[in-house]
């Protein structure tokens, strides 16, 4: 599957598990490295950057994101091999019940 098909359906299955956030997809043009989707949750923030798999490969910057934003709040790596673990972790950062 490409990365947008499996980015386009993990946004509707996080809109179901978290009804009425707020998912806003980030340009990569603007900031380089910058994780995909900013997710907004009652008073709470998570950033996701997606992957087609678990072997894509990471573009500059990406790794430094991620971790510096886990830092502040939530953020992770996420493709259809750690798709489960990663929706737990975010349900949990949250403080949403699944």
């Amino acid at each position: 599957m490409r990365e947008s098909a499996y980015q386009a359906e993990l946004v509707k299955r996080i809109k179901r598990l978290l009804p009425g956030c707020f998912i806003q997809q980030n340009d990569p043009k603007r900031n380089q490295g910058m994780p995909d989707l900013l997710i907004l949750f009652r008073d709470r923030w998570a950033m996701l950057e997606v992957k087609a798999h678990e072997g894509s490969p990471n573009r500059p910057n990406q790794p430094h994101w991620v971790g510096h934003f886990d830092d502040m709040s939530f953020a992770s790596f996420i493709y259809p091999e750690n798709e489960e673990e990663v929706l737990d972790a975010l349900q949990s950062a949250f403080g949403a019940l699944r």
